[in-house]
């Protein structure tokens, strides 16, 4: 059972940082894509930065360059370090386990979600 807990979300200035971390991958770490994800009321999920079992990350177009997705020297953590936050990227943030990159559909696990606001 992988039960996934994400922290750190909150409330900032646009141009400012929050760093989001997810607790609870299985210590075997590289037999998981990880990922991390947003859900916005009018657009739905869409994802934001995956690290797949061979380490391949991917980013959306959205988020590249300003967002970086990494792991815990355990791999049983994974953080996004959000620069340069714009109003756009006021979300609901889910980490996630066990699918296949950007596409949120194939994820089977899932933590609760942690709100960002990002205020102009």
């Amino acid at each position: 059972q992988v039960q996934l807990a994400e922290s750190g979300g909150g409330s900032v200035r646009a141009g400012g940082s929050l760093k989001l971390s997810c607790a609870g991958f299985p210590s075997t770490g590289s037999d998981y894509c990880m990922g991390w994800f947003r859900h916005i009321p009018e657009k739905g999920v869409d994802g934001v930065a995956t690290i797949d079992t061979d380490g391949t990350i991917s980013y959306s177009d959205s988020v590249k360059g300003r967002f970086t997705i990494s792991q815990g020297n355990t791999k049983t953590t994974v953080y996004l370090h959000m620069n340069s936050l714009e109003p756009e990227d006021t979300a609901v943030y889910y980490c996630a386990a066990g699918g296949l990159r950007l596409d949120p559909s194939t994820y089977y696990y899932w933590g609760q979600g942690t709100q960002v606001t990002v205020s102009s």
